[in-house]
């Protein structure tokens, strides 16, 4: 049996994997038959390197390569992981879905599917810390210009930057990691070869003045050094100008709690003026849009999900879909992506839609609440279900999203859904399937959510709930316009 080797570089690059990937699957190279070579690895059996298309005779006559987008997504956050067997990995993947396992990515349970999305909830993690931790210090003698270092777990430099060049692109700045260096002229990103820490500055004057703006917000009352610690790692303590506070703050918190509840209560010293009289009336503003209903909800206090979760998770679809889905709210995957219905329960979710032959491109997505309620054990992060108060809170979103999208159909998946858009009361067991019509004539109807589907014990259970969910979404086969 022939062997064959591909190297990929950058070996976080997922072009440079497409093209080697896409090359092997053309020779028909199965994956048991590859070396995935990476930097200056050699072929343990000094396997031959994969020859160019251009040799018809090795060229295996197969359709054209198509995968989901779903499938992308995962190879690119995958590949930003420092585990040496993710190529492969993924390679095998895709021999599997490009040979009869089209619907691979909607068994959660696979061996493969399980060790490719932890790969992928790794480097998320390793994302949301580098956005959380990374701090500037200004250049001595320079103006406006910054310079950050920081030790990620994984290749992500590449992936994050975008994020930083959005955020600070008023000055310029540079991020140093061991590996990989990123630099923002004010203009232009461009990426370069690792650094050293002593290339960055050790303090700065602006960081005195952060170190007493925390020490004053650090509110002793609402403390939790377990979750600090689980939130706050280690080895990201000698980067942060507020960690040497820490100690101070919590060894004075006791008293401190003590202090505010012996202090007097004090009336208000600012009153809101009323309205003088006489005065021209402003005009009504413009109607919300969906951009600036998301810039909004990004922002949003109204109830107190929004401090432990990674971010708000708003709608995403077409602006003019014809359907509607709503679901309860994020779960882990989608807190950290910021993307609706892209953990097992979604992908559960595409696998029904794919199986009705409905575009998920085509529907807007979102959730009645929009962050994610959850429970500590341990490293994990366990869904906790949503209260009243939080539904509430989120309404003005979802109401500003029906209102923009103006679907035609609404599908409520879940219980929580379902009160967010027919009201407390409704019965999601004795009412799944059937149609309603709300006061502003959409029709609409409720469904199990795809978390109650992978919740359920046994095959035949599990599989059970399955049809039912999928037999209340094919009623969005007779709509007439999916778009």
């Amino acid at each position: 049996m022939a062997r064959w080797s591909v190297r990929v570089d950058p070996v976080w690059s997922l072009e440079a994997w497409r093209t080697a990937a896409r090359l092997a699957l053309r020779h028909a190279v199965a994956p048991d038959q590859l070396d995935w070579l990476q930097g200056e690895d050699i072929s343990l059996l000094d396997a031959p390197s994969l020859p160019a298309l251009d040799d018809d005779s090795v060229v295996s006559a197969e359709a054209p390569i198509q995968v989901s987008k779903t499938f992308i997504e995962l190879a690119a956050t995958c590949l930003c992981h420092r585990d040496p067997q993710r190529m492969p990995l993924l390679y095998r993947m895709l021999w599997r879905i490009t040979h009869g396992e089209r619907s691979l990515l909607s068994n959660p349970a696979d061996a493969d599917v399980l060790r490719a999305m932890a790969l992928s909830q790794a480097v998320r993690r390793d994302t949301h810390k580098m956005k959380a931790f990374v701090r500037f210090r200004e250049v001595p003698g320079e103006d406006d210009a910054f310079i950050a270092w920081f030790e990620p777990e994984h290749h992500i430099v590449d992936r994050v930057a975008p994020f930083f060049a959005r955020r600070f692109a008023g000055m310029r700045w540079a991020i140093l990691t061991p590996g990989r260096s990123a630099h923002w002229d004010g203009q232009a990103l461009s990426f370069g070869p690792g650094g050293r820490q002593s290339d960055a500055p050790v303090d700065d004057a602006r960081e005195e003045l952060w170190r007493t703006y925390y020490a004053n917000i650090f509110n002793p009352a609402r403390l939790n050094t377990r979750m600090m610690q689980q939130e706050m790692p280690a080895k990201y303590w000698k980067h942060l100008p507020e960690a040497a506070l820490l100690p101070q703050l919590v060894r004075d918190a006791g008293d401190r709690v003590q202090e505010m509840h012996d202090r007097e209560a004090q009336a208000p010293r600012r009153r809101i003026p009323q309205p003088a009289s006489g005065l021209p009336v402003v005009a009504k503003a413009a109607p919300a849009t969906l951009d600036t209903l998301r810039d909004a909800a990004s922002a949003c206090r109204r109830c107190p999900l929004w401090e432990p979760a990674t971010q708000t998770v708003f709608g995403e679809g077409p602006a003019d879909a014809s359907i509607m889905l709503v679901g309860e709210q994020p779960g882990d995957s989608e807190d950290l992506s910021g993307h609706p219905f892209v953990g097992p329960a979604g992908q559960l979710l595409d696998r029904a839609l794919r199986e009705l032959g409905i575009e998920r491109s085509a529907l807007y997505m979102t959730n009645a609440v929009k962050h994610f309620r959850f429970e500590r054990r341990g490293k994990r992060r366990i869904h906790s279900k949503p209260q009243i108060t939080h539904v509430n809170a989120c309404r003005p979103w979802l109401m500003g999203e029906i209102e923009n999208v103006r679907p035609q159909v609404i599908v409520c998946l879940g219980a929580t859904a379902a009160t967010a858009v027919f009201g407390a009361g409704f019965n999601l067991m004795a009412n799944h399937g059937r149609w309603h019509v709300l006061d502003d004539g959409t029709r609409a109807f409720a469904t199990v959510h795809p978390s109650w589907v992978l919740r359920q014990t046994g095959d035949a259970a599990r599989d059970g709930a399955y049809q039912l969910l999928k037999g209340d979404l094919q009623q969005l086969v007779e709509v007439k316009r999916i778009r």
